[in-house]
């Protein structure tokens, strides 16, 4: 593929859903996920809780999302901010009790709101009693639970394997005489999913809070889990590939064929969907999948749609902000996904730079359009509707534990939500700088021009289209520099044009002539009959007649 993001073709109509009451809700809602540390602090110590999400829960009905997606709240040293979990089924006292969490899902249900949490399979941290009992012995019957090993007979580490934070993937203990495997910080060794009993008590991670109600899970670093049992050493990148992922320095060098995604993975991800299908209704996973290859990251659908519901798709954070990259994003991914598999789009999350820093403000106004009209399920990080920047953190101030070994880090896309003109996060000191003080819901919920107000209007008007939900989609060739897409459903034609250069763009021979604009993402609606032009950054929705094409 000559722009590097896959080689399967294009699939020029997807059919559509046959109507929103036979599709589960995660086909027809939109998600969106939350920092737990960095939404609203309820307590007055400067770090976001979960009482504090739940004092929001109005805030995210009214803006119209159907799902929240909490970031991890478990106990945990924080050596990673909570991806470190020591104790799988409790809450961080930072982050509150679990009554705090019963609550939070209860009200949540209570306004129609889904609870997803994070769910993290590939390792613990060094100080869950998991790994303590590893550690204590080679004989302890816990040992297997992590990947332990001998040096190599001339003194070296097992395998090259590297970790994806620096360095080696491999930990020498003295107290036993043995390696342990983590794929990220030392302080996170990787869970060993071949040993029955630690595959049985992570699937009762899962049955402990779907049977408190949340409604699915999202798995970090999900195809991690499933490592090569020979443990071969991964070959050598070719010179001048380029890596897959944003840069990640050494661990760039290598190709990362043994260490991920061996095909056994397929067969736990086929357990935990009989785990969530036993459930009434079903229950919903979604997986992080850095694979980008089309067919590879498809396969995660599972062959009979049994594994993942889906795998997330990374590409537009990804791809060159240009129309015709971001068309062909799309049109491989809508020829990738099996028949009867859903799409879906993220433009940003905990891991990488905000979203209007990394292609403007105007551009972002035109991002969330795309974002809310494509034929799948979108995803909004928290403060996206706000048109919140990245927030450059003095090196004094960075928190991100990675951050303070490769800065930056990612401190800058986690600043707490900006409630009002004096933050409204925290009675106290925020445990992280904000950013621009007039980017704030209190400015924005009242300016009909606001990116807020752009956002629930979208998110309104996906409501309440069939096509927008669960039509079908079908690419139109467009003017350069502008990506055109029709959604149909029924007698339901919308035609999305979105110009995404600072000059205008006539696109009258798109509509056929007709139409009635529903939705811009800049300035008042082209009166009926003008004459149809994309002003520069500027997004339209437009409604056919039923006679266009």
């Amino acid at each position: 593929m000559e722009h590097g993001f896959g080689g399967a073709g294009a699939r020029v109509v997807s059919a559509a859903v046959e109507s929103s009451k036979a599709a589960p809700w995660w086909q027809t809602g939109v998600l969106y996920q939350i920092y737990p540390r960095s939404f609203q602090d309820s307590n007055g110590d400067g770090i976001g809780d979960l009482a504090g999400i739940t004092s929001r829960l109005d805030y995210l009905v009214d803006l119209g999302v159907d799902a929240i997606w909490l970031s991890p709240f478990y106990p945990s040293p924080m050596a990673d901010f909570g991806y470190d979990v020591a104790d799988y089924c409790d809450v961080d006292p930072i982050f509150g009790t679990i009554a705090d969490f019963d609550r939070l899902v209860a009200e949540a249900h209570r306004r129609d709101l889904r609870v997803i949490v994070d769910y993290v399979p590939n390792h613990s941290s060094d100080q869950h009693p998991w790994f303590k009992e590893s550690k204590s012995s080679c004989t302890n019957s816990k040992r297997d639970f992590y990947l332990w090993r001998d040096p190599r007979p001339d003194g070296h580490l097992p395998n090259n394997w590297l970790s994806v934070f620096g360095g080696p993937a491999w930990t020498w203990d003295e107290g036993t005489g043995q390696y342990y495997l983590h794929s990220f910080l030392k302080e996170q060794p990787d869970l060993n999913w071949r040993n029955p009993q630690l595959r049985q008590a992570m699937l009762d991670v899962l049955r402990f809070w779907l049977d408190r109600g949340v409604d699915g899970f999202r798995i970090d670093v999900a195809h991690f889990i499933g490592k090569d049992p020979e443990l071969r050493d991964n070959p050598p990148r070719a010179p001048g590939t380029p890596a897959p992922y944003h840069p990640l320095g050494e661990y760039d060098r290598l190709q990362h064929l043994h260490d991920l995604g061996h095909p056994d993975t397929h067969d736990i991800f086929r357990e935990m969907r009989v785990l969530l299908d036993a459930y009434q209704p079903p229950r919903y996973s979604v997986g992080e999948i850095h694979v980008f290859d089309w067919a590879e990251w498809a396969g995660y659908y599972g062959a009979d749609l049994d594994e993942l519901h889906m795998p997330f798709n990374f590409w537009l954070i990804h791809a060159p902000w240009e129309a015709s990259f971001i068309r062909e994003v799309v049109d491989e991914l809508e020829g990738a996904i099996p028949a009867g598999a859903w799409p879906n789009y993220v433009m940003g999350n905990h891991d990488e730079p905000r979203l209007a820093t990394r292609i403007g403000h105007e551009q972002s106004r035109v991002a969330a359009m795309l974002l809310l009209t494509l034929r799948g399920t979108p995803t909004i990080y928290y403060g996206e509707e706000l048109g919140m920047a990245q927030v450059p953190i003095p090196p004094a101030e960075v928190q991100d534990p990675w951050g303070k070994t490769r800065p930056p880090g990612r401190d800058g896309c986690r600043t707490p939500m900006p409630w009002n003109s004096a933050g409204g996060f925290s009675r106290g000191r925020p445990w992280l700088r904000s950013g621009d003080p007039s980017i704030n819901v209190e400015v924005q919920d009242s300016d009909p021009t606001s990116h807020l107000s752009l956002y629930r209007d979208l998110l309104r008007l996906r409501r309440s289209s069939e096509a927008l939900r669960l039509g079908s989609y079908r690419p139109l060739e467009a003017p350069p520099g502008c990506f055109a897409y029709l959604r149909e459903a029924g007698a339901e034609k919308l035609l999305v044009m979105l110009n995404f250069t600072d000059q205008p763009v006539a696109v009258q021979a798109l509509a056929g002539g007709g139409g009635r604009v529903l939705l811009s993402t800049t300035g008042p609606l082209p009166p009926a009959g003008q004459q149809l032009e994309l002003a520069p950054h500027q997004g339209l929705i437009v409604e056919l007649q039923s006679t266009s094409p």
